[in-house]
């Protein structure tokens, strides 16, 4: 099953900047020199959040779980990165409840 609605899938510009490319984020640290070791970097930020649209379009949700609040959905297997390694990735979207586009949640390496 893929990521429902994954070609409208939302990436916010802060999620990005200030949550997996920040190195000063408490959370975030360790995802900013995750994909830093890439080449995604803050400048090109839409990169990344290209690279993350790209990866739900590509790969198939492997788990989902229902919430209060809407339902969430896990997604793994390797992005497209700058420097051509493609690390391999897991990344959560959130659907709200009344809503029908994806939300990035986060991303992180997955082994």
């Amino acid at each position: 099953m893929k990521l429902p609605e994954y070609a409208s899938a939302i990436v916010p510009e802060q999620k990005i900047v200030g949550y997996l490319l920040s190195f000063s984020h408490p959370d975030g640290r360790g995802k900013a020199l995750f994909f830093s070791r890439f080449g995604f970097v803050v400048a090109q930020w839409q990169v990344l959040a290209d690279a993350l649209r790209h990866h739900a379009a590509a790969h198939d949700v492997v788990a989902s779980d229902q919430t209060p609040f809407g339902t969430r959905y896990v997604i793994e297997g390797a992005i497209v990165s700058p420097d051509g390694r493609n690390p391999s990735l897991r990344t959560v979207w959130f659907i709200a409840i009344g809503e029908t586009i994806p939300r990035l949640v986060t991303a992180y390496p997955h082994p």
